[in-house]
């Protein structure tokens, strides 16, 4: 133990710091390195030209607008789509118009005819667009240098005409739909209609213009039914007169009958008279017995005619044969 009377003791000493070892050839690993960042560099810079078609054989074309605005240098020249050429270069002509120099790749040139249309699209949302279009493949080839017009398009240049339309067309509609107009109008009416359609008089009401109309037709209607139906109770009334046991006909049929039979009798009283008169001619010598046979057969026709006659007229006192055929209804 020591007494608190002692020195402290000293701390313990350090390790004394060992140098690192020295790189063998650090100057030639520097220098490679940087070399080798330089190669890197330089093979990128000629990857990315090289992507861009740097060293491509490419053909001159000039567009000739009315302004550049939204192109820049580097866009696309697209045909159906694909990128056949990139802008180059802007230039403004000594007549105010802007020229657009891009640079065609040789091995898409065949695509341009001097046929082809060329336009600048400017949309409302996205940026601008150069497009080429080739309606006839058999024209001849655009040829190196060639200057062409381009057909621009603003679809924000026809903003304030779409809202110009816009306005007229909801002026349109609230002039149209409005009370004073065709549609209120026509609404008025089929709501009256509507509600015709629901009254008393239902759809008679409205084809005939009125309610009264209506009530007029439905008591004709209803006179109608009852003259029908008494209509049918005559016919069947007149149908039992006429067809039935006691009627008519039967009674007609029977009186023809008698007059078949009638007419039968006279027929043979006839021959009768036929052979006496042959005899007549025959025997003179009984002239007188022949004339008493005469006159009595005569006497006999003279009655079947009067049957006849009385039967004719018994027939013409009934309906149909009657020649009065006005019918009497109750």
């Amino acid at each position: 133990m020591t007494s608190p009377q002692d020195p402290p003791a000293p701390p313990p000493a350090l390790p004394e710091a060992t140098e690192p070892a020295p790189v063998a050839n650090l100057e030639l690993k520097a220098r490679l390195l940087m070399l080798f960042m330089l190669l890197l560099v330089c093979g990128s810079v000629l990857f990315v030209m090289y992507a861009r078609g740097a060293f491509e054989r490419t053909q001159k074309l000039v567009l000739i607008a009315d302004d550049s605005e939204g192109v820049v240098i580097g866009m696309d020249l697209t045909f159906s789509g694909f990128p056949i050429g990139r802008v180059r270069r802007i230039e403004l002509a000594e007549d105010g118009k802007a020229r657009i120099l891009v640079d065609v790749a040789a091995k898409d040139a065949h695509w341009l005819r001097t046929s082809s249309v060329f336009t600048l699209v400017r949309g409302i949302v996205g940026s601008t667009n150069i497009r080429a279009y080739t309606g006839l493949l058999g024209d001849p080839v655009l040829p190196d240098g060639a200057e062409r017009t381009v057909l621009q398009g603003d679809a924000s240049a026809e903003i304030p005409k779409v809202v110009s339309a816009a306005k007229d067309l909801i002026d349109n509609l609230n002039r149209l739909v409005g009370s004073s107009g065709a549609l209120g109008t026509t609404m008025t009416n089929l709501q009256t209609l509507t509600e015709r359609l629901n009254g008393p008089g239902g759809a008679l009401t409205v084809l005939l213009g009125g309610e009264p109309e209506a009530k007029k037709l439905l008591v004709t209607l209803d006179r109608t039914n009852a003259l029908l139906g008494r209509l049918d109770g005559l016919v069947v009334k007149a149908d039992s007169q006429v067809f039935g046991d006691k009627g008519v006909m039967p009674e007609t049929r029977a009186a023809v009958v008698q007059l078949n039979a009638m007419l039968g009798e006279a027929r043979t009283s006839l021959k009768k008279v036929d052979a006496i008169l042959v005899d007549a001619q025959a025997v003179s010598s009984n002239a007188k017995e022949a004339t008493d046979d005469l006159g009595a057969l005569r006497g006999e026709v003279e009655a079947s005619l009067r049957k006849v006659e009385g039967l004719v007229n018994e027939i013409n006192r009934k309906w149909p044969f009657a020649r009065d055929t006005e019918i009497k209804l109750p």
